[in-house]
């Protein structure tokens, strides 16, 4: 809406193009300098001319009753008049609602998100691909994207050998039975640990995978049983966590796809051997080959994530593809990425990994081979007994507490890892994270509350009017905490686009605490339930709005919005 302003008010006095000038548009660092701003120094080689003179002649230009534009060095810095803008961005909100560009156009993306290991614990590791991706799945719909999520379960591979091998020597079928995540844990970790000193069971393992890729009974059986018992578990969690995919499709989902793969690489000469295995060298790309066979003829991630691909493109009719997956990754996903290119598969170029920074628990790297996990249900059950403390002693009388709790240590526990770049890594403390008062889901969830207990005591008053529907001249008694508000809420729509093209949740979480610390101010500053009813609806109209964009960002996010707290 400013932007826009903006840009029509700049277009026909400079040589550039709506997008480029729009991408040269600045917030100003201080309210007292305008509204936005506009660097001159682009225009200064195309013009021959200083980027101050240009500036100068440009504000002289664009000054009109609605914007106000000076000159501030290389700068040309645009003040709307609030009384004509505020009343139009006030009807256009509440006639048109929150319009955001369709950059999908229907194309259809396929997320890779999630997908936990079968047989060890849902821990909070998971967590990152998990809400990431759904946070991007929202994303991508709300822009015009059709959107498929898949959950890429990682059940097959040699650590089946190594889980097969450690209950046959190790395992107690009842204490699997009684605790089967838990148990398959312990003899996972007590493979490695014994493989130190053990010779014997790497090539025992491989030989169970074999068995395994073979159909033989007792394997299949075994690894069915694995599946079974830790499908229970994820579905546990994804629950909790409100998470629904689209498809759950295991690694072994593609078994019979990657015969067709293993014969294409070979009818294009792209297989070579290399100590008895298959590989395909990828030495022009700068990268170590790409094995897709091991000499003892078992399959490899590369192999199941080429089938993979095929079938995300040639099944699912895939536009796009987006793997999210952790940044350890990098080297596997350029080298499938590079062999689908020599395999003249054109759509990789539309392959991407969205590569997110390992998380800490308080300090503490996670690792399953030592047994090292925080387990995420242990995390989410914590969260919810500290923010039911929390309630009990502000607010002894709200009726649902226990609800409550859930949503704000789940909230706590999802936003303080949103907030962060995904390409970061991630150092999770729980008492930061429930704090009411830093940026933190719980702080903007309590201001969402916040904006409803207003709306609600305005509605008991029996003023029964549209609030939305505010005369001009109510419209400019918003002060100046409630134009920079206003200013603020408009940004709604360039923030979900430069989250999707950056496929970067935390662009909307960083944005949803400036609202928040914005309303806020707002409401610390102004009586928003006045007496003087032209103020009130005013106030109350951009309370309302500001309720509106706090909740959809929210539920982006993946966080439950309570009214009351």
């Amino acid at each position: 809406m400013l932007i826009q302003a903006s840009i029509q008010a700049l277009q026909s006095h400079v040589p550039l193009n709506e997008q480029q000038i729009e991408d040269l548009l600045e917030i100003p660092p201080n309210a007292n300098m305008g509204d936005i701003a506009f660097p001159c120094f682009q225009l200064s080689k195309m013009l021959k001319k200083s980027p101050v003179q240009i500036a100068q002649e440009l504000a002289k230009q664009v000054t009109s009753s609605e914007i106000q534009a000076e000159a501030a060095g290389p700068y040309v810095n645009l003040r709307f008049n609030r009384y004509y803008f505020s009343e139009q961005i006030l009807e256009e909100l509440s006639t048109k609602g929150w319009s955001v560009p369709n950059l999908g156009q229907g194309d259809r993306v396929v997320i890779d998100m999630s997908s936990p290991n079968i047989a060890k614990p849902f821990g909070i590791g998971h967590l990152r691909s998990t809400i990431i991706g759904a946070a991007l799945y929202k994303m991508y719909q709300l822009t015009g994207y059709e959107v498929i999520s898949v959950n890429h379960i990682g059940d097959w591979g040699t650590q089946f050998g190594k889980q097969i091998t450690a209950f046959k020597r190790w395992g107690d079928e009842k204490a699997l039975q009684d605790d089967p995540i838990a148990e398959s844990l312990k003899l996972y970790v007590r493979f490695h640990e014994e493989a130190e000193q053990d010779a014997s069971l790497d090539p025992e393992a491989r030989d169970w995978f074999r068995k395994l890729e073979a159909g033989d009974e007792e394997a299949v059986r075994l690894w069915t049983y694995f599946v079974q018992v830790s499908m229970e578990e994820f579905n546990r969690m994804y629950e909790r966590l409100n998470i629904q995919f689209d498809y759950t499709l295991g690694e072994s989902f593609y078994n019979d796809k990657m015969g067709a793969v293993v014969e294409s690489l070979q009818n294009k000469g792209l297989l070579e051997e290399s100590d008895g295995a298959l590989v395909v060298r990828l030495d022009e790309q700068g990268m170590p080959p790409c094995l897709i066979l091991k000499k003892d003829g078992t399959t490899i991630y590369p192999t199941r994530d080429l089938a993979t691909a095929f079938y995300r493109h040639d099944v699912m009719k895939a536009d796009r593809i987006l793997y999210v997956v952790g940044k350890e990754q990098t080297l596997h996903f350029e080298q499938v990425f590079a062999v689908l290119k020599k395999m003249e598969a054109a759509w990789v170029e539309k392959c991407t990994h969205v590569g997110f920074g390992l998380m800490k628990f308080e300090g503490k790297k996670m690792s399953t081979r030592r047994g090292k996990i925080v387990v995420l249900e242990d995390v989410l059950d914590e969260a919810a007994a500290r923010a039911l403390q929390t309630i009990e002693d502000k607010n002894t009388e709200l009726e649902n507490k226990q609800e409550v709790a859930e949503a704000i240590g789940l909230g706590a526990i999802i936003f303080g890892d949103l907030k962060n770049n995904r390409t970061n890594e991630v150092d999770f403390s729980l008492e930061e994270a429930l704090n009411f008062d830093g940026e933190t889901g719980p702080y903007v969830q309590y201001t969402y509350a916040r904006t409803q207990s207003i709306l609600s005591k305005h509605a008991a008053s029996g003023y029964q009017e549209d609030i939305k529907q505010c005369e001009q001249e109510e419209s400019e008694l918003l002060g100046d905490s409630g134009w920079e508000l206003l200013k603020i809420l408009t940004r709604y729509a360039e923030q979900l686009v430069r989250g999707v093209q950056k496929n970067e949740p935390s662009v909307l979480a960083r944005y949803v605490v400036e609202v928040a610390q914005a309303f806020n101010k707002y409401y610390n500053k102004e009586r928003i339930l006045t007496e003087n009813m032209k103020l009130r609806e005013a106030r109350l109209a951009l309370t309302q709005l500001t309720g509106e964009i706090l909740s959809t960002i929210l539920h982006i996010l993946g966080l439950q919005t309570p009214e009351r707290m």
